[in-house]
């Protein structure tokens, strides 16, 4: 669920606003995303190492660039030139590891948060493939319907793919023949090579097949969801888009949704010899009721390495398997008190003798690293700071570079540690900032943006030196710097009980130390979330401070940056602490001379949403009213994988779940209430809000609802966004 906070920031950003002497913006015309800062899009370093590619937006083009200078080399893909292509824009695209051909995604429809299916294109990069590809002429993958997860065996003869749930091969060399490889998918039963929606959203796995390095084998996940819970929820004619099927009687949508200790899926490796055919199960020795949440192969065709959890995910175990064999043996184990956190995965990365690692193991996240026969080599990186990402290793010259908030939680910078252990912090500036390597390691895009500076990127050599600025957002500071625009200014405070917290606050641009002000609390708060950063933003709470409003954003006690200590002190009770924080900041604020205490509101998405009822129900009456979108109520309603990663099950942690629910507490809720909820929600159910409403009817508790027919968590689409926002604005306008 703390995915939710990236897009809700990538979602809030684009509001901004004006001061009240300058003219105001149509919501309409904010929520468009006039101030949004430029990006590159799409941007794919390219196997040669000495080259990156880019789409441009529209997308009907590819250009080649050089990592060295940042100049573009060639177009090369271009729909109008292309042949035999039937679409006029693609939506991704990917190379072969061998860089000798692309696919080219379009018409994609999206699933849940991470999934979707597309219409795949394979074009040829390598002039010599004629006879094999046709210069400039696009080839569909399969005629046998869109595709899931394509991926390049490593010579870039084959491709494997998902549909309805199994496994298929296409291979090149034979006149692009596709087979089957699995044939017992089934919806709302088996899988083949592509996640459960429950290791989709908690785990962020997007894919489960894998080629080995030697072109021989796939590997994949069996997940049996047959016994899996299934969840249902209504569908209408809607708008934007209308499903007219459902003109006269509403349809439903019904999928597979594990809540809190009950039944997930069974999950097993397999292996697929393409030459021989057979299909073998890999012996490892996960728990019955424990997880896979990745599968990769190392560089050594008999090595596959399958990352397993203990379904209280506090033990994590590394196995190294031959796929022939089915031989497992273990190499690594890391666990903890707690649990491990669920970002380690994408910063495993193997060489031909060793692989990183990360674990909290000295309190905060650090970077290990280790033989291929499981020894600790050494510890990369130390003391009271977290490495946020692993981003390579230079085989040449033994360098590691990574990603840390050494200094402050509130900002990141790009590092590199030489063989002997000497540490060079390479970012230019302080903010933000985050990089994307050459194959190579001697070239990297950084991207940099701080309170005041939207994003910059600039193309890097590896001992940080800026050799281009590609993007300087020039024409929006410039927009900016015409508008009267309220300003972020961080601050810190210690709570009743000795805890240090770190917030932003912005003030209106006319303001006034001699008036007494209301003010909108804007927080998250989930387990290793963090929205206090030096980062570049103009959003909705700009436009509430240009309305008048002081908005104040404070992490509490449970979020990220500051080490496991704090971040896991909300253990087996999520929502106790941070509303205690929460009301301990408005307590804070009431203090200020210039903050009316009478006047003070709260609001938040998914767990701010929860956190904003857990806070308004705490029992000190401090908020006059608050906003929850999209919020869960129980976490007996939410999913096994986020829920008893932080709480273990219901029936170990009663007391936990009793006090960590909004029922609990829902008479003690005082001030104004605004609950907003899609009625598509697939991630937090409708359910939550539909049960949570009853009850205060019940206690002739009055509350406000604003419901989106057939939105889900984000709850976007056609006018939405815009009606969502100016519901929470003249709520907070008539409250405050």
């Amino acid at each position: 669920m703390k995915k939710i906070f990236f897009l809700l920031i990538l979602s809030v950003n684009v509001l901004a606003g004006f001061s009240q002497a300058k003219s105001q913006l149509d919501l309409k015309e904010i929520v468009s995303g006039k101030y949004r800062p430029e990006t590159i899009r799409n941007i794919v370093p390219m196997p040669d190492g000495e080259h990156y590619a880019q789409m441009n937006p529209e997308g009907t083009k590819i250009t080649k660039y050089s990592f060295k200078t940042g100049e573009p080399v060639e177009v090369i893909f271009d729909i109008e030139t292309a042949r035999e292509g039937d679409f006029k824009r693609f939506d991704s695209y990917q190379f072969s590891p061998d860089g000798s051909k692309m696919l080219i995604a379009t018409n994609t429809e999206p699933i849940y948060r991470h999934s979707f299916t597309a219409d795949y294109y394979l074009y040829p990069l390598n002039r010599n493939l004629e006879g094999v590809m046709s210069a400039n002429k696009l080839e569909k993958l399969s005629d046998g319907g869109p595709q899931q997860t394509p991926v390049f065996s490593p010579d870039g003869t084959m491709v494997a793919f998902v549909r309805d749930n199994n496994i298929h091969l296409v291979k090149m060399l034979y006149g692009n023949s596709e087979s089957q490889v699995t044939e017992d998918g089934k919806f709302n039963s088996i899988i083949n090579g592509h996640p459960d929606w429950v290791y989709e959203e908690e785990f962020a796995m997007k894919r489960a097949l894998e080629f080995s390095p030697d072109n021989s084998m796939l590997a994949y996940i069996r997940f049996d969801e047959t016994d899996v819970p299934t969840f249902d929820f209504q569908l209408f004619a809607g708008e934007a888009p209308q499903m007219s099927e459902y003109a006269d009687y509403p349809g439903s949508y019904s999928y597979k949704y594990p809540k809190a200790g009950q039944v997930n899926s069974k999950v097993e490796v397999r292996t697929f010899d393409i030459k021989s055919k057979v299909i073998r199960t890999m012996n490892v020795p996960v728990d019955a009721d424990g997880y896979i949440p990745r599968i990769r192969f190392t560089e050594d065709t008999n090595k596959l390495a399958v990352m397993t959890l203990n379904r209280h995910q506090n033990k994590f175990d590394m196995y190294f398997v031959d796929p022939r064999s089915t031989v497992a043996k273990l190499v690594l184990r890391d666990d903890s008190p707690y649990y491990i956190n669920d970002d380690i995965y994408e910063n495993i990365k193997f060489y031909p003798e060793a692989f990183s690692f990360m674990s909290e193991k000295d309190g905060y996240p650090h970077l290990y690293w280790y033989s291929m026969g499981g020894n600790l080599i050494k510890q990369v990186t130390k003391g009271d700071f977290e490495v946020k990402s692993f981003l390579g290793y230079d085989q040449k010259d033994g360098s590691f570079y990574f990603t840390s908030n050494e200094g402050s939680p509130m900002r990141q910078a790009v590092y590199k540690v030489d063989k002997n252990g000497k540490k060079t912090k390479l970012s230019q500036q302080e903010g933000i900032n985050n990089a994307t390597f050459s194959p190579t390691m001697k070239y990297y895009v950084n991207t940099y943006a701080n309170l005041n500076t939207p994003t910059i990127t600039t193309l890097n050599d590896n001992t940080g030196k800026v050799t281009k600025t590609l993007i300087d957002n020039k024409k929006l500071q410039n927009t900016l710097a015409q508008e009267s625009m309220p300003q972020k200014e961080f601050f810190s405070f210690k709570t009743a009980n000795g805890t240090e917290l770190n917030g932003w606050m912005m003030k209106p641009t006319d303001f006034s130390p001699n008036k007494k002000y209301p003010v909108i609390q804007f927080q998250y708060s989930g387990p290793g979330s963090q929205q206090v950063l030096d980062n570049f933003g103009v959003s909705w709470e700009t436009y509430m401070a240009s309305q008048g409003f002081i908005v104040v954003c404070v992490d509490g006690r449970g979020t990220g940056g500051r080490g496991a200590a704090f971040q896991k002190s909300t253990y087996m009770k999520l929502g106790v602490q941070e509303a205690e924080d929460q009301v301990a900041t408005a307590k804070y604020l009431g203090t200020l001379p210039y903050v009316d205490k009478n006047r003070i509101g709260i609001w938040g998405w998914s767990y701010g949403g929860y956190t904003t009822i857990m806070s308004m129900s705490e029992g000190t009456p401090v908020f006059k009213a608050g906003v929850a979108v999209a919020a869960p109520t129980d976490w007996k309603y939410y999913d096994t994988i986020y829920t008893e990663r932080y709480m273990r099950t219901p029936k170990e942690n009663a007391s936990g779940y009793q006090a960590s629910s909004a029922f609990s507490r829902a008479d003690k809720l005082n001030g104004n209430l605004l609950i907003i909820h899609g009625m598509a929600d697939d991630n937090v159910h409708f359910q939550n809000v539909a049960e949570y409403s009853e009850h205060l009817v019940q206690l002739d508790k009055q509350f406000d609802m604003q419901i989106y027919t057939n939105r889900n968590h984000g709850i976007y689409g056609g006018n939405t966004r815009n009606h969502l926002y100016r519901r929470m604005t003249n709520f907070f306008l008539n409250n405050l």
